[in-house]
């Protein structure tokens, strides 16, 4: 298996918009009954190219998306977008979650689960096509489509890693 260059992007430079994709409210059973706690699983993205997720935790739901903002923040990913597109159909996994994303043509949309279209929008992806397979659960279907898109590759950078002309990536 080849490695990946991830890479990471600093937040000082760029205007972030968050999304919410799931909110979950859990109970701890104590001896003095049960103790509420709220979970949020953000995404943000500056709708360039740039997208991360993060996870946050606590008594209260606003606190709670704060903390996943910030996460979020931590976490951020450069994807490549070509024409509002991703550049080749690739396939993501995280534990039970399994996704395909297509390109798509100019006028096509954003078709993809709830999920995947907050990731998508938020890196800035406005044709694709997105199939969530396996497990439905919203962190590991974020996950598996952010895991896709950072194997994503475009031309130049298939071109520089091999040490060729542009031109011979396309005609071999």
């Amino acid at each position: 298996m080849s490695t990946i260059n991830i890479k990471r992007v600093k937040t000082s430079e760029i205007e972030l918009k968050d999304r919410l994709v799931s909110i979950q409210r859990v109970a701890k059973v104590t001896k003095g009954g049960r103790t509420f706690s709220f979970s949020a699983i953000v995404v943000v993205g500056d709708e360039q190219g740039v997208v991360g997720y993060g996870l946050g935790k606590a008594k209260e739901v606003t606190e709670a998306i704060a903390k996943g903002v910030d996460d979020a923040k931590k976490n951020l990913v450069k994807v490549p977008v070509l024409n509002g597109t991703v550049p080749h159909e690739q396939i993501g996994k995280f534990s039970g979650g399994f996704v395909l994303i297509k390109p798509a043509a100019v006028g096509t949309g954003v078709i993809a689960g709830g999920a995947m279209r907050a990731v998508l929008e938020s890196a800035g992806i406005h044709n694709v096509l997105a199939k969530s397979k396996g497990s439905s659960n919203p962190h590991n279907v974020v996950k598996a489509t952010v895991d896709a898109l950072t194997k994503m590759r475009d031309a130049y950078t298939v071109a520089q890693h091999r040490g060729v002309d542009l031109n011979k990536v396309f005609n071999g």
